[in-house]
């Protein structure tokens, strides 16, 4: 059921300390492989999780361009990536401070044009972008998802995207839905209950 389990994961959206045990784990994706440190207490620290892969593989073939953001960056490896791929300059956002140390070791680990800060959803972000990306911390709760995914609409350009990947046991349809009441929704791909959305707002 939609935004259930706040709980059992509250610690990757705040800053709570849990025992460091900093490692490397590998990620292979398109004709490229990547590293990055992770740690307790941040997001997918046993290797990229699925919803995130199946995102950045169908974004490969959105051909991005321009200033983008990553929204609950975690240690980095959407913005990383997809920098990567498309020698862009991202910046990247967390409210874990765990995480967003984590996330400046990767960018220099894998040599991309990123920056990444603190700051709670948009507080510290105070410029607009080309597009947004986000694999949103369902678990957080609807409010925190929702102001991620609609209060994009005021630090995009004009005709700027925001993409993002959501389950559809976790309230992909009803997203799409409500979404769909201020901008033009599309699905860029479905893939074993993961949907890709682009959302383009009026």
């Amino acid at each position: 059921m939609l935004f259930e389990g706040e709980d059992k994961m509250s610690h990757y959206f705040t800053n709570e300390e849990v025992k460091s045990e900093l490692r490397k784990i590998n990620v292979n994706i398109g004709d490229k492989n990547f590293i990055f440190n992770v740690d307790n207490g941040v997001f997918s620290k046993k290797g990229l999780d699925f919803g995130s892969r199946t995102m950045i593989e169908s974004l490969l073939g959105e051909g991005l361009h321009g200033k983008g953001l990553d929204v609950g960056c975690g240690y980095g490896p959407i913005g990383i990536i997809l920098s990567s791929f498309f020698n862009l300059d991202i910046d990247m956002t967390d409210i874990n401070k765990r995480a967003v140390h984590l996330c400046k070791m990767n960018i220099k680990e894998n040599n991309v044009n990123c920056e990444t800060f603190i700051s709670d959803i948009y507080e510290s972000v105070n410029k607009k972008y080309d597009f947004i990306v986000t694999n949103p911390p369902i678990r957080a709760g609807k409010k925190i998802v929702y102001d991620i995914l609609f209060k994009s609409k005021d630090y995009l350009l004009p005709g700027g995207v925001l993409y993002f990947v959501i389950n559809k046991d976790q309230g992909a349809k009803s997203v799409i839905r409500d979404l769909s009441s201020v901008g033009k929704v599309s699905i860029l791909k479905k893939y074993k209950g993961f949907f890709v959305i682009k959302c383009i707002f009026d």
